[in-house]
């Protein structure tokens, strides 16, 4: 076990607008990290961002903890040296090009909703980030070796799977999900999250709780979960809950976190989410939406959107300075240093758990399954839960999940076993090998001119890949 001295910490996208702020501000709120010599490095490819963030983290050090050293940086192996955790939250033209991976599979008719995770649009995200992913993690294998990935960059499993196949850096995957699923499930039940525990198991944005109990009596609480959902009326919180509450009717389990996730890795979840036509709409006959980076499409998260606004809807409609304002504002309540309270991500808490040796339990963690989740394949990324100390990660057996569950994410560990092929073979055949599989698509025709038409919108980001003959 490494006795720590001192902590550096590197943030990769430095200029996130999503998880860079929550990052910094989660370190700084950390007393225990505050008690050792602190050192950030952030590091971005965009000036204009990383002087954003930087301007950000030098305020929250000045409030909290003045003797922290912080640097920024353009260049990645630069960031690396000496780090002891590395973060990763990496995104380029997030919603210009997630407008194309949501409407183009739909041109050719993909029954694929939202276009993050899963579906073709999933797929050609994965290819994007997965080449900067492959980058990041082969600059740490030579520079800091022993340093932690702790990643939230999308898609969260695929990009897992192939830095654990293709490096030997300690990587894991971080999502908020499985904590919206508890807070879901506990407000169904009528309980407080503190007061039910629950076991997660399956794959990023598609696992279910094997258990859900009373933490104070051990009371298996699904028999009261499934009164409440019946109890409910039918058209409450529709986007976000309406597909969980069937599928909870159909395979007895809850699955998390919500429609528009949940739906990407099957055809029919397209009648629960109401959204789906409106997400990125424009008129074809008047609007060529790709023409212009600097004014994306309009973001539809769920149908609630329309009537109260949220916070990752208004970002998508604003530009880089406007972004970058928003995101990156120390509050009032942070000025005035009077909020303690951190948030719902696992990072930092897994880094006072290693640094500090403290047993921290986590609710779930993308790590390659070595027998955690029964009837799902080794090999493949899963969502598992972990306890964390001085000595690392450690997942958490689970028990079984749902036959018919399991048999569509095993699909899906082939999806990113045969893209991780197609990427390191540079072969569109093999990642036609991947497409077909979703189980959205339902014509080879379309699904070639699908292939081509993507890597022609997305050229600038895209790693290269030619068909060849068999």
């Amino acid at each position: 076990m490494k006795k720590y001295e001192k902590i550096k910490i590197t943030i990769i996208g430095a200029g996130s607008v999503s998880f860079c702020p929550s990052t910094v501000n989660d370190i700084f709120k950390s007393e225990k990290i505050n008690s050792l010599p602190l050192e950030i490095v952030l590091m971005d490819i965009k000036q204009e961002a990383l002087d954003a963030s930087f301007a950000y983290a030098k305020q929250m050090r000045d409030l909290k903890n003045p003797n922290a050293k912080i640097t920024a940086t353009l260049d990645l192996e630069e960031s690396l040296v000496d780090a002891d955790f590395v973060i990763t939250a990496i995104e380029k033209d997030r919603y210009h090009y997630w407008s194309q991976d949501f409407h183009v599979p739909r041109k050719y008719g993909f029954r694929q909703i939202y276009g993050e995770n899963g579906g073709p649009g999933g797929i050609f995200h994965t290819l994007r980030n997965l080449e900067p992913m492959l980058e990041i993690a082969r600059a740490m294998e030579k520079i800091c070796p022993n340093a932690y990935l702790l990643n939230y960059t999308n898609p969260e499993a695929k990009l897992i799977e192939a830095i654990l196949k293709s490096t030997k850096i300690n990587a894991i995957g971080l999502c908020h999900g499985e904590w919206w699923g508890v807070f879901h499930v506990a407000h169904m039940l009528g309980k407080k999250m503190e007061e039910i525990e629950t076991e997660a198991s399956g794959l990023n944005h598609f696992a279910c709780f094997t258990k859900i109990v009373d933490k104070a009596t051990g009371e298996d609480l699904y028999p009261l979960l499934r009164q409440k959902e019946r109890e409910m009326p039918k058209l409450k919180n529709w986007d976000h809950d309406a597909l969980s509450r069937i599928l909870l009717r159909t395979y007895g389990v809850w699955i998390y976190p919500g429609a528009n996730h949940i739906g990407e890795y099957f055809a029919w979840s397209d009648a629960f989410l109401a959204s789906a036509a409106m997400q990125f709409f424009y008129d074809p006959a008047e609007e060529s939406p790709w023409e212009d980076k600097d004014n994306p499409l309009e973001f539809i998260y769920q149908i609630n959107d329309l009537f109260n606004r949220s916070w990752e809807t208004e970002m998508s409609k604003k530009n880089n300075d406007d972004l970058f304002k928003m995101a990156f504002t120390v509050s009032d309540e942070e000025e005035g240093n009077s909020d303690h309270i951190q948030s719902s991500e696992y990072g930092v808490p897994i880094i006072e758990a290693i640094v500090f040796d403290e047993p921290l339990h986590v609710g779930a963690l993308n790590i390659m399954n070595k027998n955690y989740v029964p009837n799902l394949p080794n090999g493949m990324v899963v969502e598992v839960p972990a306890t964390v100390d001085g000595n690392g990660i450690h997942p958490v057996k689970t028990a079984k999940i749902p036959t018919a569950i399991a048999a569509m994410i095993t699909t899906q560990g082939a999806i990113s076993e045969l893209l991780l092929e197609a990427y390191l073979e540079k072969s569109r055949n093999k990642l036609l090998q991947a497409i077909l599989l979703d189980p959205t698509v339902s014509s080879y025709n379309n699904a070639v001119a699908l292939i081509n038409d993507l890597f022609e919108l997305q050229k600038e980001m895209l790693p290269e890949m030619h068909w060849h003959q068999a």
